[in-house]
């Protein structure tokens, strides 16, 4: 039998949500992540880095750790210039190497040893400024160092904006798999500043739309209309539409983890497209797909068995393949097969008591939550994805 549990969106009422304004094109909206523990502000607005970034460092910060990449402070280090120059010598620019491949305890520790060098204590602050390798990282590194320490994220990927710095998730990689050392750790306050992707490359920003267009399919149809009418317009980053993309975007992931943070049951309706997709990230040595890409992977394979299942009406999965298709094609996985990535399932951390789970949508907005999944229907849907 199958194991299920359906998730829809339900009618909550939002107290998290603190100003929504759309003025002509500019979008400013903050929004609060509130759980049992922390309430933390989390604000979409053009120019928020210069703006308001130094404001939210809590005023008893004895020292300041910018965990970043070279790359990322060549470009945009000037935004952070009014918190350089508040805190002088007592910040210090720590350069993470970057990439899924450095992604490992090694560099956390190497992080640490020159925190606590540089005069690193419990009354330190740390920012993570990047993408989302680089806020998974600064994330996990103030989690433990003296046992917990703030971490401000100011993600500079679209991808990172949506999803990873948002909701507390940190981590590295294993060689077995994507993630599996980590902690729940909340951030104080995120800052998601638009400005900052005009750099990125193309790619980059198609797969932090896959992202995007994953919250639109698992709790709004309204966002997901939105990608699928626009497709055009978002991908030209007009702000009308890409910045309000983003804020939905951004308010279903606070909505998500308000109200489930450590993923006990709601948040993982975020993981739709994510257990194939880390499958395949795994087996790919993490060097051929940006994660995002590997989460569209994910999202069609899932289609696919959802409407093998009959979880998903057939015309429901053609719209959700075709929105992904708009947003562009994922590099080829020539020589990937689906007996590969099934046997790296297995080792997901999103198995539980040797069962994979799938997040399967059930409508626009809706999905259900599946374990026992007959071998055959998972290794046909990945064969149908491939």
């Amino acid at each position: 039998m199958f194991f299920s549990v359906i998730l829809r969106r339900e009618s909550i009422r939002l107290d998290s949500i603190l100003i929504a304004e759309c003025h002509n094109e500019k979008v400013s909206t903050h929004y609060f992540v509130e759980t049992s523990q922390v309430r933390y502000p989390v604000m979409v607005e053009r120019g928020a880095i210069e703006q308001k970034l130094t404001e939210l460092i809590p005023a008893k910060a004895h020292r300041l750790f910018i965990i970043t990449e070279e790359s990322v402070w060549k470009l945009h280090g000037h935004r952070l210039a009014a918190v350089t120059n508040a805190f002088g010598d007592r910040l210090r620019i720590l350069h993470f190497p970057g990439g899924e491949s450095r992604k490992r305890l090694a560099e956390v520790e190497a992080l640490a040893d020159q925190m606590l060098a540089a005069g690193g204590d419990r009354s330190s602050v740390v920012i993570g400024f990047g993408g989302g390798i680089v806020t998974d990282v600064a994330g996990f590194a103030a989690a433990v160092f003296m046992r917990g320490i703030p971490v401000i994220q100011v993600p500079t990927t679209l991808l990172a904006q949506v999803d990873a710095a948002v909701g507390g998730k940190t981590g590295v990689n294993l060689v077995g798999g994507k993630n599996l050392v980590g902690s729940f750790h909340q951030p104080i306050a995120v800052v998601i500043d638009p400005e900052v992707l005009g750099t990125l490359a193309m790619r980059e920003v198609r797969a932090g739309l896959y992202e995007v267009l994953k919250h639109g399919v698992i709790r709004s149809p309204e966002l997901f209309a939105m990608m699928e009418e626009h497709p055009l317009k978002i991908l030209a980053q007009e702000a009308a539409y890409f910045d309000k993309a983003i804020a939905e975007s951004v308010r279903i992931k606070c909505e998500v983890v308000s109200a489930d943070e450590k993923e006990g049951d709601l948040r993982r309706i975020l993981n739709f497209g994510h257990t194939i997709g880390h499958a395949l990230e795994a087996e790919t040595r993490y060097s051929l797909l940006l994660h995002g890409e590997a989460v569209a992977f994910g999202m069609r394979a899932a289609t696919h068995l959802a409407v093998r299942l009959s979880t998903l009406a057939p015309e429901t999965g053609t719209r959700i393949n075709e929105a992904i298709e708009a947003y562009g094609e994922i590099p080829s996985l020539a020589g990937v097969t689906a007996e590969a990535l099934m046997a790296r399932l297995i080792s997901d951390k999103k198995t539980v008591g040797g069962h994979v789970h799938f997040v399967l949508p059930t409508e626009i907005g809706a999905t259900v939550i599946r374990s026992n999944v007959p071998d055959d229907a998972i290794r046909a849907s990945i064969e149908a994805a491939l």
